[in-house]
């Protein structure tokens, strides 16, 4: 069984329904599931080098309903273990470099631990997951050869396959992230319970066998 996680890596429920899924994915065991993260840019617009955070969620939300929303958010998060540190970004950067770099990790065999990472570094750090050179720590710590990564970056490597494979999820009629998607075929949208997606990977997985054995 497939499962593609589209997500992006200034999403806070992104954050949150990784360590649901983190979770799902140990009380389950994860066997006979290959797990792959794919790209969504909430806002592509945002320039290169980013923007002023604060001023940005105002201009989005208001200045009072971002307050209201990131006191959810914390909430939500320190039950699956995150600090969510909103005062410390400073920056709301473009996520495309972000992305790249995550599916050179697929490459490299450490894509969901680098998910982690970039997710960390954003949210709890507050660093600049726009920079190529917090990009670049985040490789070495990783594990990944830096030297590679920084090459890549400052080409235009696979940006245009990160636009490809966020266009196709827009055309799967993915419109919120994290979105769960099984063998191409199945979409669950949202920070699932472990729960649930111990459910969910049971059935399919139980399907995916009774075809098997009928062919």
């Amino acid at each position: 069984m497939q499962l593609d996680v589209v997500s992006d890596t200034v999403c806070p429920w992104c954050y949150i329904g990784k360590k649901r899924l983190d979770q799902a994915l140990a009380m389950h065991g994860g066997e006979g599931i290959t797990l792959v993260w794919r790209p969504f840019q909430l806002d592509a617009s945002i320039p290169e080098g980013g923007v002023d955070r604060k001023t940005y969620m105002e201009k989005k939300f208001g200045s009072e309903r971002a307050k209201s929303v990131g006191n959810t958010i914390r909430e939500f998060g320190e039950a699956v273990g995150i600090d969510f540190r909103f005062d410390k970004i400073e920056r709301s950067p473009n996520t495309l470099d972000s992305h790249r770099l995550i599916r050179w990790a697929g490459t490299a065999g450490c894509q969901n631990e680098m998910v982690d990472i970039l997710f960390r570094r954003y949210f709890e750090d507050g660093e600049d997951i726009g920079s190529h050179d917090v990009l670049i720590e985040a490789a070495a710590e990783a594990g990944m050869d830096t030297d590679i990564v920084a090459d890549l970056l400052m080409k235009d490597a696979d940006k245009e396959l990160i636009s490809q494979e966020d266009a196709l999820a827009r055309q799967m009629g993915i419109q919120g992230v994290p979105s769960f998607v099984v063998n191409s075929q199945w979409v669950m949208v949202g920070a699932q319970e472990p729960e649930t997606l111990v459910k969910m990977f049971n059935k399919l997985l139980a399907k995916e066998a009774e075809e098997h054995a009928a062919n």
